[in-house]
């Protein structure tokens, strides 16, 4: 499922939204998701998962094309860790 696929399907359960609500809304979420973590904090809900940043270390990797080594910036990484709930329905245990 893609964004507008999203909204779309929120809009369609709601029908005394406007899809353009139903946008913004969807928007500011991951506006707000993607600003805590920015800001590295863990952003979670509750039966879905968890959100976090991640810190890779710096590291010597290898360009698989030529083979020469190369330098490889520490950086930070979205890192998700579902919950129980979701986990358990995924496995067919709800």
């Amino acid at each position: 499922m893609i964004r507008s696929e999203l909204i779309q399907k929120i809009a369609d359960d709601n029908p005394h939204l406007y899809q353009r609500d139903v946008e913004r809304i969807v928007n500011t979420i991951f506006e707000e998701v993607t600003g805590a973590m920015s800001q590295g904090d863990r952003v979670e809900l509750r039966g879905f998962g968890a959100f976090s940043v991640k810190k890779r270390d710096s590291r010597v990797g290898r360009n698989p094309r030529t083979g020469e080594t190369v330098h490889v910036e520490e950086k930070h990484v979205p890192f998700f860790k579902t919950g129980k709930l979701l986990r358990d329905r995924l496995n067919g245990n709800s």
